[in-house]
């Protein structure tokens, strides 16, 4: 393979399409860039004036939010401080619940599925820098998206990063950094975070009766 040729591609594409066309791409890109510097700004101050506001005023919080984000399901309640690149490309589900800290680059795109829980100072982070230092330097960088099914618990100081795709009803341990995929129904721990084992029905405390007991 040519390299040179290949180290030359994001310059051809930044020629051709936008950085922001580029950075929803999954493609390098780099983000000082007028129209991204605005998007950022925009959300910024929406972030400011969501952070600084009391947390009884409700109705105003929940309004910020739904302007901040590409999408807000039902019952969504997000803990101040909280902080975003982008806010257009997050989507979360009904339910969703954010403890304090909770920080989320939004380059690319990320979806949360329904019932899912944050414990405090949970990040996701979906840029990807070069890793040679000067094409670093230049602030070249790429995205990738993020997604988390429905029923998990990601635990407090834990960490997903770009590409990451989470199955519903997992749970993520306290401190976990998430550098790839995780099954459906698994416990993850560790740094790197790896699988522990797999979530059963002996994991059931019996604290809600069993469905096939349920009337109607």
């Amino acid at each position: 393979m040519d390299t040179n040729i290949s180290q030359d591609v994001p310059a051809v594409n930044a020629a051709i399409r936008s950085m922001k066309e580029l950075m929803l791409a999954g493609e390098y890109y780099t983000s000082s860039d007028p129209e991204l510097d605005a998007e950022r700004e925009r959300a910024k101050d929406l972030l400011f004036d969501f952070n600084m506001m009391r947390p009884t005023r409700r109705a105003e919080r929940e309004a910020i939010i739904r302007k901040l984000l590409g999408h807000v399901g039902e019952n969504c309640w997000i803990e101040s401080p909280f902080n975003c690149d982008y806010g257009y490309n997050l989507s979360v589900g009904d339910d969703f619940y954010a403890n304090v800290g909770c920080c989320i680059l939004d380059c690319a795109r990320v979806t949360i599925g329904d019932n899912v829980w944050f414990g405090p100072n949970v990040g996701i982070y979906t840029p990807e820098h070069a890793f040679d230092a000067e094409e670093r330097a230049a602030g070249w960088e790429r995205s990738l998206p993020v997604v988390i099914g429905d029923n998990v618990w990601v635990c407090g100081g834990a960490s997903i990063v770009a590409g990451v795709t989470i199955g519903s009803n997992s749970v993520i341990a306290a401190g976990a950094v998430v550098t790839r995929d995780v099954p459906e129904g698994s416990l993850v721990a560790g740094v790197p975070a790896h699988v522990i084992r797999t979530i059963t029905e002996q994991d059931r405390l019996g604290l809600i009766p069993d469905r096939k007991t349920r009337r109607g």
